[in-house]
């Protein structure tokens, strides 16, 4: 069989080995590794070679880049987690929003996630302050908990992760680390997608409240785990909603209007955070170096991820799919965003996904001709289409937090998160080549 072919071949069996694993819950940290295996043995490179070089290449290069930024949005959410401002932010943006009816509180957990995951505060956080407040709330309203993913994923996901212009999320940062674009980069763009993703979760909370009740459907207490049910701000006094809203106001106007690099804009948010909310820590050398801790996991996945795929972009087999994605028909920017969404899936990650393609591709689609801003955009919402597959890292983590499984509950997150963001970025790429044109 020709080398070329065989190679492409286990970049292939490569792929399924990490989903295989992925699904049965090994973590990609020791998959990674494994893959690259799998593709040197195929393509007939020294696995220890290309393990110490390719793979460490790209873990190495990934993490140089963007550890600082890991490390101090940790800590951020940290300080706004231990300080209670999180959950005075989710209790205020109720108040606001409602809880008249089944539909308003689904909306309303998916406002207060937005809001917290736009002011900078991790997803991680997010799931453990969100679910002590939406338990009793979908038990008073007696509605179906699996529902509750819906919401979270609305919430949690595309809009404030890709498609909000100056949003301070890591995949927004990533792409101004290449190339010459801003967290701002094509606002109409991300604004369109915005209105998309909305609408389309709007009309699935209505579809699917409305078969629930059909179906006579009522709230069963969950089994959650990794203390998802436990309300640690039962007996504290919250700090005050419009005081909390000052770290992230922070954080958000030195990224856009500072103009100041993510890390300092990072710390910006959290000396504000410390400073007004002194009072608040039980115990604060507990809160930073839980917050340092906490930046460990997300950064070593995403950097074994991006070198898994640099020892694929080695191959023989890579050359030939990245010849055939920069030379399939049509505007380049489609063929990039067919790229991103590959290797995202793949990955199950959208910051590795996107980290390959920034690594490997996106100086060659630059070199088209490609308008930074368009580029950054678009490849950042394709980033945030398929990373949420079963595989998904989150995915796991926030259904087990929930005490959900894939069979009640990923379907939620495949229409809300997957399918939704999909539909936006079949809209607003053809409005991103008449901007940019």
């Amino acid at each position: 069989m020709d080398a070329t072919i065989l190679s492409l071949i286990g970049i292939f069996v490569s792929l399924a080995f990490i989903i295989f694993l992925a699904l049965r819950g090994v973590g990609i940290i020791v998959i990674a590794p494994l893959a690259v295996v799998v593709v040197s043995l195929f393509s007939n490179m020294s696995i220890l070679g290309t393990l110490s070089g390719p793979y460490m290449k790209g873990f190495v290069n990934y993490a140089g880049k963007f550890y600082l930024i890991f490390l101090t949005a940790a800590m951020f959410g940290k300080f706004m987690e231990d300080s209670g401002a999180a959950r005075a932010i989710a209790e205020g943006l109720l108040k606001v929003v409602g809880r008249s009816s089944a539909f308003v509180v689904m909306v309303s957990i998916s406002v207060i996630c937005m809001i917290l995951t736009l002011g900078g505060v991790s997803l991680f956080v997010v799931i453990f302050a969100i679910v002590p407040i939406a338990r009793p709330l979908f038990k008073e309203l007696n509605v179906p908990w699996h529902l509750f993913m819906a919401s979270f994923m609305f919430g949690n996901g595309a809009i404030t992760m890709c498609m909000m212009p100056g949003t301070p999320s890591v995949l927004n940062i990533m792409p101004t680390k290449y190339m010459a674009s801003t967290p701002m980069a094509a606002p109409v763009i991300g604004l369109v997608g915005i209105a998309v993703v909305v609408l389309f979760n709007l009309w699935y909370f209505k579809r699917e409240l409305k078969k629930s009740a059909n179906r006579g459907e009522v709230y069963e207490e969950p089994q959650l785990m990794g203390g998802g049910g436990e309300d640690k701000y039962a007996d504290r006094k919250l700090p005050n909603i419009w005081l909390s809203l000052l770290p992230p106001a922070a954080l958000i106007l030195s990224l856009n209007v500072g103009k100041v690099d993510i890390v300092w804009a990072l710390v910006i948010g959290s000396v504000v955070a410390i400073a007004a909310f002194w009072p608040n820590y039980q115990n604060f050398m507990d809160t930073v170096n839980k917050g340092a801790l906490n930046t460990v996991v997300p950064v070593i996945n995403t950097c074994a991820d991006v070198g898994y795929g640099m020892a694929v972009a080695a191959t023989a087999g890579f050359a030939v799919v990245s010849d055939i994605l920069l030379n399939l028909p049509g505007h380049p920017i489609l063929s990039l965003s067919v790229a991103v969404n590959l290797m995202a899936g793949i990955t199950g990650s959208a910051s590795g996904g996107l980290g390959i393609v920034l690594e490997t591709l996106a100086p060659k689609y630059l070199a088209l001709g490609l308008n930074p801003e368009l580029v950054h955009r678009i490849a950042v919402i394709s980033a945030g289409v398929f990373d949420a597959l079963p595989h998904n890292g989150v995915v796991i983590t926030s259904l087990a937090v929930c005490g959900l499984t894939h069979k009640n509950a990923y379907r939620h997150i495949w229409m809300t998160h997957c399918i939704a963001t999909l539909l936006a970025l079949i809209v607003i790429i053809p409005v991103g080549i008449m901007i940019y044109k």
